[in-house]
């Protein structure tokens, strides 16, 4: 089988380094694509290094952009690709743009489209990645869903059952395979912090990051918990420009972007993470840290009823108290088992592709 693989943000790139290594020992001929959605040396090239993920076959270069643009440049530029590489399949992850971009040039093409990470929903028509999710899963062939309430929503939505597949969750893959040299760079003594004494928080959504004013609330509530425990946030580009219009309360230490074995490592080690990404959510569930997400809502509700999730929205009173109490209680980690959180999850997908391009 000759197979594209699509690559184009930082947590792309967690989902695929599996993937490609799955795909390579069935035999296939692995084509990895980079769109350059995400072009930030920290969000990009220390992810394929410390993923163990080879050089791109192709790198579209694309850069940011609204969504419209985005998406336009990145199907513009693929569509080529797909036509002198001749995929019998091209597979794509998540919800970012290049995802979606990638997948409607494929549905108007022979190549079959499977989709990893099929399923989700947050319900919030509101975030771009939610038209993403539902599109995208709407075109592709092989529906790759990494938990069971994924397969429900698919199944609700009248997809057809035989082209939904429950494999697990390939990031937990990446996450199982890399913990031991994460925990092995000693992440939270490099920044000075004492293992098991400080909170851990990401922010980079636009929601959150843009409006001054919420950016603001938030900061406030890190303020107010940095009395209690020192709070370390790794600043995403997106979220460092806006800082430097809101002045960082006394406590919270901002860093760069960390990469993916130093991130988990952090993770691993706080007493508690504030972060409004989704793969942070499933990847503290799995470690068994306890995790507060910035939203209102979650296409992983998953993590909140099987793992140690819990949504707090950005109101600071609550915020603060949630983390307060969170950081109270002493009663150990409580790793969550999911159905297919294994770290066979790529195996699983590459099985279920391969049985629906064969039957083509």
């Amino acid at each position: 089988m000759r197979a594209l693989l699509v690559a184009g943000a930082r947590p792309n790139f967690v989902k695929v380094a599996p993937l490609y290594r799955a795909l390579r020992e069935q035999g296939s001929e692995v084509f990895l694509v980079h769109t350059g959605q995400h072009y930030d040396p920290a969000l990009s090239d220390i992810f394929f290094r410390e993923l163990d993920i080879p050089a791109p076959d192709v790198h579209l270069g694309v850069g940011s952009g609204t969504h419209a643009g985005q998406t336009a440049r990145i199907m513009e530029a693929f569509e080529p690709v797909v036509e002198r590489i001749e995929p019998d399949v091209v597979v794509v992850v998540g919800d970012v743009n290049s995802t979606l971009a990638c997948a409607l040039v494929t549905a108007k093409l022979p190549p079959r489209l499977a989709h990893v990470e099929a399923g989700l929903r947050s319900g919030d028509w509101s975030m771009p990645e939610e038209v993403n999710r539902v599109v995208t899963d709407r075109v592709s062939d092989v529906l790759l869903a990494p938990s069971r309430d994924a397969v429900q929503n698919l199944l609700a939505e009248g997809c057809d059952p035989e082209r939904v597949h429950l494999v697990g969750n390939v990031m937990v893959d990446s996450l199982l395979s890399r913990l031991d040299a994460a925990r092995a760079r000693r992440a939270a003594e490099r920044f000075g912090l004492t293992p098991g004494g400080y909170v851990f928080a990401t922010l980079h959504r636009p929601a959150t990051v843009d409006d001054p004013e919420v950016l603001a609330r938030v900061l406030d509530a890190f303020g107010r918990i940095a009395d209690a425990c020192p709070v370390l946030l790794a600043a995403h580009p997106r979220t460092a420009k806006r800082l430097g219009e809101i002045p960082v309360p006394r406590g919270v230490k901002v860093v760069d972007p960390v990469g993916y074995l130093d991130s988990i490592g952090l993770q691993d080690s706080a007493a508690l993470v504030l972060t409004d990404s989704g793969g942070i959510q499933e990847e503290t569930t799995v470690l068994g840290v306890p995790c507060l997400t910035l939203r209102e809502n979650t296409e992983r509700p998953v993590t909140v009823t099987h793992g140690t999730n819990r949504l707090v929205g950005t109101d600071p009173e609550v915020i603060e108290t949630v983390a307060l109490e969170t950081l109270a209680r002493s009663d150990g980690r409580r790793p969550s088992q999911i159905e297919g959180w294994d770290g066979r999850a790529a195996e699983r997908c590459v099985s279920a592709i391969f049985r629906r391009v064969s039957s083509a």
